[in-house]
């Protein structure tokens, strides 16, 4: 249940991410559950759990982050690959009783089409909150459109913005491509 009272307007200390963070991890784009667009009106982006393993971030805590996300050549970037603001949720969602975690990445960023197969890079710059159970849809939803505010505001900040141009986000040599 998430705690009532106010919350921060940014997450993080104003001169950048500390240790652990930044974060690098990646994974092919996949199908999750199919709630994200249809039920919450706030399309994810998938990947493996197994994209966790990249780095050793297996142990991570549940909960919702921020950061910039790269993905490569698709339809849905115009063919090109490109670097956008994320923020995701790392987790079991209790809310919906899910018996397995899954990585969510919530672009910030409203495509036209899916894009399915592309490879996504992400830095992870900080953490907003742990993973909640919630008593109605409406109110998960609330919170999820705050986190968003809440990682627009942390990535405006230049200390976290300088990380949009980490060459690690456009860095899909070996990994595969839409088509490949």
């Amino acid at each position: 249940m998430r705690p009532d009272g106010p919350r921060d307007p940014t997450a993080g200390p104003d001169s950048g991410p500390v240790p652990p963070f930044p974060l690098r991890l990646n994974g092919k784009v996949i199908k999750g559950f199919g709630r994200g667009s249809k039920e919450l009106g706030i399309p994810t982006a998938n990947i493996p759990v197994t994209g966790l393993s990249v780095g050793g971030h297996e142990d991570i805590e549940s909960g919702v982050y921020y950061g910039y996300a790269g993905l490569s050549a698709s339809p849905a970037t115009g063919s090109k690959p490109n670097v956008y603001p994320m923020v995701m949720s790392i987790g079991w969602n209790p809310f919906y009783k899910n018996t397995v975690r899954s990585v969510e990445v919530h672009l910030l960023h409203k495509f036209d089409q899916d894009f399915y197969g592309s490879h996504m890079n992400l830095v992870i710059l900080g953490f907003i909150r742990p993973e909640y159970d919630y008593v109605s849809l409406e109110s998960l939803v609330e919170d999820i459109r705050e986190d968003m505010e809440v990682g627009k505001r942390s990535m405006d900040r230049n200390a976290y913005a300088e990380f949009r141009r980490d060459p690690y986000l456009l860095d899909f040599e070996g990994r595969t491509e839409v088509g490949e």
